[in-house]
């Protein structure tokens, strides 16, 4: 009787690497023709908006803020602080255009974003730095004077 019911006859503890491979390429090929070609494009960051990375550091003297921004120009990025916020505004304008034998396409790719990254500590507003080369926004905002942090050893007396 257990043979009549497929999966009472196949031991579950039983995974081969080949029915893993097997599924891997059912589904593949599941999404290949429901999305076409490009279906990884349909759930990535790049369908949703330009979203850069940002990574902020902290050194003894300075906070040093890190944006990529590839494909997008100086003259289209607005850094700002606003109180404790600093706010940095880009635009990205890409055209891609690809001429063969019997074909011609032009690929454009637009996209906005803001970025707000909270300032833990006090700036001197007038010395901060912006520089942007080969895709990379690099920021140095310098700490005031009385943000720096100096080391004390507390005693501790028994009572």
């Amino acid at each position: 009787m257990s043979s009549l019911i497929p999966w009472l006859s196949k031991s579950p503890n039983k995974v081969s690497e080949s029915s893993v491979s097997e599924f891997k390429r059912e589904i593949d090929t599941l999404f290949d023709n429901f999305f076409g070609a490009k279906w990884p494009l349909a759930f990535s960051a790049e369908s949703k908006g330009f979203f850069p990375a940002f990574d902020v550091r902290e050194t003894e003297d300075d906070l040093l803020v890190s944006a990529e921004l590839p494909g997008v120009e100086a003259s289209d990025i607005e850094v700002n602080l606003v109180g404790s916020v600093l706010v940095i505004k880009g635009e990205k304008k890409e055209e891609k255009e690809e001429k063969g034998e019997n074909r011609h396409t032009v690929e454009r790719t637009y996209g906005s974003f803001t970025r707000s990254v909270t300032i833990p500590c006090d700036v001197i507003q007038d010395k901060i730095e912006a520089n942007f080369r080969n895709g990379v926004l690099e920021l140095k905002l310098p700490k005031a004077q009385h943000e720096k942090k100096t080391a004390r050893k507390i005693e501790v007396k028994q009572s």
